[in-house]
């Protein structure tokens, strides 16, 4: 719908400081065409949006411009409620004062039957809880974070991080940062991270896409195939990475270790081959007659 579409480009000229109109285009899947007469209906509404021609053009918002309540709907608030809610589960503290301030924009969430249609559980651990503030806290002011960590094959050791910004994905956090141990950026399952401690030295963030590519490289590209009896677990686990070819499945996907590539893969049993790296096929291999000895030696 039009409107929808005014407000979604309004919304992209709040998060950009530029933007073209090939780019709005391509975002909306209209003609660049529609893309001008749909700046110029934003205009005539109120919203200043300045064109700007040549090689650095584009449309932009007029500084000072924001959006106020009236721009959105009740549905619109309950989803963002509900959304602060959810993260209410996985922070907690927070989140409860934006919810009051939401309900304070829009007092009709407070009267009920709008914001209980859409339930986001990001629920979590209590200790995960109060370990993401400090976290937060550290990547805010620039601080190096001393920790110790668990490895998802069990081992421990002590990191030095420079956070970077934290990841909700999947119902767990993690933390992205750059590891002073390893010289190389790494991602910690906030989970398995304990004896947390924000240093006083404070860090310059650093550029990391100019580091050798072998340094940021992580996880395992794994290709894998799938029977079609797995066909709803595979498309919900890897959403956007399935091909169907008729009898069979294709998921291209990098997974964060080669053990936890493994896990996942005996998960299905003989409803998943590997197709590559051969490594990992190897890997398989040795597992399956680990688990194979552990029983035959309890014979």
């Amino acid at each position: 719908m039009r409107l929808d579409r005014m407000l979604g480009i309004t919304m992209e000229l709040l998060t950009r400081k530029r933007v073209t109109a090939t780019e709005l285009a391509a975002r909306f899947e209209v003609s660049i065409r529609t893309i001008y007469r749909d700046v110029d209906l934003i205009n005539q509404a109120g919203i200043p949006v300045a064109s700007f021609t040549g090689t650095d053009g584009g449309f932009e918002l007029m500084n000072g411009f924001f959006l106020t309540k009236q721009h959105f709907s009740v549905d619109d608030f309950s989803v963002i409620y509900n959304l602060l809610k959810g993260m209410e589960g996985a922070m907690g503290g927070p989140s409860v004062s934006l919810m009051q301030k939401l309900s304070g924009l829009q007092p009709a969430l407070l009267k009920g039957g709008h914001h209980d249609k859409i339930v986001f559980d990001m629920s979590t651990s209590e200790g995960e809880k109060e370990i993401v503030h400090p976290l937060l806290h550290a990547i805010n002011r620039t601080r190096v974070l001393a920790f110790s960590y668990t490895s998802a094959t069990g081992t421990l050791s002590q990191r030095k991080v420079e956070p970077i910004k934290l990841y909700w994905e999947r119902g767990a956090w993690y933390l992205e940062g750059y590891c002073l141990s390893h010289q190389a950026k790494r991602f910690f399952r906030v989970s398995r991270i304990t004896e947390l401690e924000v240093l006083d030295h404070h860090f310059q963030p650093r550029v990391l896409s100019s580091l050798p590519a072998e340094e940021e490289a992580q996880g395992v590209q794994a290709h894998l195939r799938f029977d079609l009896t797995a066909q709803p677990r595979v498309y919900e686990q890897f959403q956007g990475e399935c091909t169907h070819h008729g009898d069979y499945i294709d998921v291209h996907t990098v997974f964060y270790s080669q053990e936890y590539a493994i896990s996942i893969i005996l998960s299905y049993s003989s409803k998943v081959t590997i197709i590559s790296p051969d490594e990992l096929k190897q890997d398989l291999m040795e597992k399956i007659n680990e688990i194979q000895k552990l029983y035959t030696q309890r014979k």
